[in-house]
């Protein structure tokens, strides 16, 4: 048997009425549905506002919750005095919270039992933007695509890098919404290079946090060619998935977030090895004498007699321990220190010239005449 009684609570269109001769018709039934318009938008206003108060009193019960748990594990048997207050603040929210929810509840309620009109008795099913674009597979040279990726982050930097801050599934879908064209390889480019850049700069919350947003970019593009789509076709079919997903799907994005952070930090710090790798040789080039040696590497290879007269700066200690040592290894030695110039003997002879001494001949120079001697 068919129940009617459905029907019962449908408002009739205004045309439907019989009007007194006198009565502007037209003028009635434009004033009878302004009328309802305005009941409606005002009892759309009412819902809003409290479902508004009811996720603003779940966040700060939330954010209550989170204080509360790092207290305890920050300082466990101490700050007993703000734990109990924030016990207190928690009671107190779910209260209010329950509260939202039973005036909620009775909202609906009437909505239910309000009589439909010519104005609710359709509504759309579904609403959604789907680009029905097929992607053309054309081979790119690296210069072009390096091209597109630089002209790309030129225009969308900024948006790019608000996307890479947030942090809620539905303030993400909402940007996404508001920006499709960031759906796309280059932002999940310019994000990865980002958190390399983050991490290098030590800077590791925030590199966390931009990482997230990155593996989210890569899902949804991965969503994308798996269904053979346009990505901005599938986005708001991810977050629809990762908000109703189950533990195991949970499970996998969280171990892709994880493998990604440890890649992010190996190529960080590859980039500082690298980094400093390319100081020393700058510094080493700009040390090295005029033989090409560098000081440093020469006077580490010095035996202890011969560093120890380059620490104290005695010509005569030098010229003793010189004179002590095997003369072939002793110009070996003296030798490579004039092609690295930790000794310059030019500079004590221009010295005793400006004086008129006789003493200015250079130490390797005596050495040679020395070994001379003893060979004769």
């Amino acid at each position: 048997m068919v129940d009617y009684s459905v029907w019962d609570h449908i408002e009739v269109s205004d045309d439907e009425d019989e009007t007194h001769p006198n009565i502007d018709t037209a003028s009635l039934f434009r004033w009878r549905h302004q009328a309802r318009m305005e009941r409606m938008e005002q009892f759309q206003k009412e819902k809003e506002e409290l479902d508004k108060s009811c996720r603003e009193c779940k966040r700060k019960l939330a954010e209550c919750q989170r204080k509360m748990m790092e207290l305890q594990l920050a300082a466990p048997g101490s700050g007993q005095a703000e734990l109990q207050r924030l016990q207190a603040e928690a009671q107190q929210l779910r209260s209010e919270e329950r509260g939202w929810e039973n005036k909620l509840e009775e909202l609906r309620k009437k909505e239910k039992n309000m009589p439909w009109n010519v104005d609710t008795l359709s509504k759309d099913g579904f609403s959604k933007s789907v680009f029905n674009i097929k992607t053309e597979e054309k081979d790119e040279s690296e210069e072009q695509k390096e091209k597109k990726h630089k002209t790309f982050v030129q225009k969308y930097e900024k948006q790019i890098k608000h996307f890479g801050m947030l942090r809620r599934w539905d303030d993400s879908q909402k940007y996404l919404s508001d920006n499709p064209h960031l759906v796309c390889e280059e932002t999940a480019n310019y994000l990865v290079i980002w958190c390399i850049d983050l991490e290098v700069e030590e800077k590791h919350a925030l590199m966390e946090q931009v990482a997230h947003q990155t593996i989210v970019m890569q899902f949804i593009l991965e969503l994308a060619k798996s269904l053979k789509v346009d990505p901005r076709a599938c986005f708001r079919q991810f977050f629809t998935k990762i908000k109703t997903a189950d533990q195991q799907y949970m499970e996998g994005f969280n171990d892709e977030l994880e493998a990604f952070k440890e890649r992010v930090r190996g190529r960080a710090k590859v980039r500082i090895e690298k980094a400093m790798k390319e100081y020393e040789e700058e510094e080493r080039q700009k040390r090295l004498g005029p033989g090409g040696l560098d000081p440093v590497e020469v006077y580490e290879s010095l035996p202890s007699e011969l560093q120890k007269c380059f620490d104290v700066k005695d010509v005569q200690m030098l010229q003793d321990t010189i004179s002590k040592m095997d003369p072939t290894e002793a110009k070996y030695h003296m030798q490579r220190c004039i092609d690295s110039g930790l000794w310059v003997p030019n500079a004590k002879a221009t010295e005793g010239a400006e004086k008129g001494g006789a003493e200015a001949e250079p130490v390797y120079e005596e050495l040679a005449k020395e070994g001379g001697e003893e060979e004769k």
